[in-house]
């Protein structure tokens, strides 16, 4: 399983190919798990204050701000180089997913510019989620052979 959630690193650029849904979720999976660890260290060092910061005590007071400990500034950190080494990958991987669907990997800049749209946004990150969830077309397409069943592939060999 481990071997699927860090594929899209060992194919950090590449967006050849197609990507099978394990590929995909295996590594959107990977992606949440660290950052879940990374939030929990900055909340642990304090960041659960700093969410609560200026909300008034029930005698009318407003909370100062807190002082983030070394623990918070090491999540955070993490979770800035984890972000900044996962950008080209997570971008790799979705367009190969969309190549698996037999789409072009443009149609990821289309999500993700109409996914920050004000009143649509969610209805288009909605329906790429959904697109990220359909199986790929079976056998060989433009883009490729099919990373289930590759062409030439000997089960006895």
């Amino acid at each position: 399983m481990m071997e699927w959630m860090l594929m899209p690193y060992r194919r950090y650029a590449q967006f050849s190919g197609r990507a099978r849904r394990k590929e995909y979720w295996m590594f959107a999976l990977f992606m949440f798990l660290v950052y879940m660890v990374c939030a929990g260290l900055m909340l642990a060092g304090g960041g659960m204050a700093a969410l609560t910061a200026g909300i008034p005590e029930p005698d009318g007071l407003p909370v100062a701000a807190p002082e983030f400990n070394p623990l918070f500034w090491l999540g955070a950190g993490l979770l800035g180089i984890f972000a900044l080494a996962s950008f080209i990958p997570s971008i790799a991987v979705g367009v190969r997913r969309l190549h698996d669907r037999d789409m072009s990997g443009w149609w990821y800049l289309g999500f993700i510019l109409g996914g920050a749209i004000p009143v649509i946004g969610g209805l288009i990150s909605l329906g790429f989620l959904v697109l990220m969830c359909l199986p790929g077309t079976t056998g060989m397409n433009r883009f490729g052979d099919d990373p289930k069943n590759p062409v030439g592939y000997d089960v006895f060999g």
